[in-house]
């Protein structure tokens, strides 16, 4: 049965987390989305919190405690709530680590896990999304062509976080007709990492544009091996993923709206005492929990290895357009204010706008 109260280990998690959002993400969020950049010691700060060496086995250095989409989703809804550039900044290296914990083989896992057990933030990501009209996952333009025991990837990327710093990406293709990941290791010939891109929002996290030109990589950097990996079901990690963080953003939007309008006073009394305001507010509390209880049921899914395809598309297309609205109707609650940057409902209108192109930039 599915239950809708968090253990006393999610509860300590989210505590935890709520405080680091609340004490150092929302003291800067806006210093960071006007300069583009973030500062070192929140990233390093968060990763001494361990959410990513938490699920790591102890034999590859890491704490050892069990890998629970329902657990990161709790994480990220946080998180999101704090800022949604740095924590998908933070939270990038799990878009290595979660496959490759997932569906690597035991090579793979002894070789690069051990590396994100450190003191030190350590800079990996993958790329999904390509810069074309019509964009389908399971149908990439980027190809992998086994030649000579290696693969030769050919193709374009974008969107793919850190990529500049990364020591290494997890590049998915399209191997015969299947999407699979291949682990690629930064300076690897025929790899160009082009210049930052400029996006409307989630303007604090470095996003680049990939080019593979004949590049060359071992046949054991295919992730798990020659039967490869289940893509789909790291599809649904990523919806689940994204979806709690459009519940984290949606939820700062509402929270600051509506203490907006309880004390903006208006023809003598406070705006949210108006019917038209009221009706808003409440519409935005309803979707966002529902919203919250579909990501939870799809995480639960995947935590209990049944398949979630139908859940978490479901819910990946609602959160979508629930985080949009929210947004929307918190620039509109506030008026003029809501479309200047005194306040900061116009950014996270800019960052929920960007979910619906947010494919594969997170996972749980």
């Amino acid at each position: 049965m599915i239950s809708f109260s968090p253990s006393e280990d999610q509860q300590m998690i989210v505590t935890m987390v709520k405080q680091f959002a609340t004490d150092e993400m929302r003291k800067i969020y806006r210093h960071c989305d006007e300069s583009g950049e973030i500062p070192a010691q929140i990233i390093d700060k968060a990763w001494g919190m361990g959410f990513i060496s938490s699920a790591i086995p102890e034999k590859y250095g890491g704490a050892g405690e069990e890998h629970s989409a329902v657990t990161a989703s709790l994480l990220a809804e946080e998180l999101a709530w704090g800022d949604l550039s740095m924590t998908m900044h933070i939270l990038s290296p799990s878009l290595f680590v979660v496959p490759v914990l997932l569906m690597g083989t035991e090579e793979q896992k002894a070789k690069y896990l051990p590396a994100f057990c450190g003191n030190k933030f350590h800079s990996t990501t993958a790329a999904l999304m390509e810069p074309h009209f019509n964009f389908d996952a399971s149908a990439l333009t980027t190809t992998a062509e086994r030649k000579n025991g290696h693969y030769i990837l050919n193709g374009s990327k974008c969107f793919v976080p850190i990529a500049a710093d990364a020591s290494s990406l997890l590049v998915y293709a399209n191997e015969g007709g299947k999407t699979q990941g291949f682990i690629v290791e930064k300076g690897t010939a025929g790899l160009k990492i082009s210049e930052r891109e400029k996006n409307m929002g989630i303007k604090a996290l470095a996003t680049y544009e990939l080019a593979f030109q004949n590049c060359k990589v071992p046949k054991e950097n295919k992730l798990g091996g020659d039967k490869g990996c289940d893509f789909n079901t790291l599809m649904n990690c990523s919806r689940v993923a994204l979806s709690a963080m459009a519940v984290g953003v949606a939820r700062a939007a509402f929270e600051y709206s509506r203490d907006y309008a309880k004390t903006r006073i208006a023809f003598g009394e406070p705006i949210a005492s108006r019917q038209a305001i009221a009706f808003m507010l409440a519409e935005m509390a309803i979707e966002i929990d529902a919203t919250r209880l579909m990501t939870w049921e799809a995480a639960w899914m995947l935590d209990k290895k049944k398949d979630a395809t139908k859940e978490a598309s479901l819910l990946k297309n609602y959160a979508d357009d629930m985080v949009m609205v929210a947004t929307d109707r918190a620039v509109q609650i506030l008026g003029g204010h809501g479309y200047i940057r005194e306040h900061p409902v116009e950014l996270w209108f800019r960052n929920g706008r960007g979910f619906t192109t947010f494919d594969g930039m997170a996972i749980v």
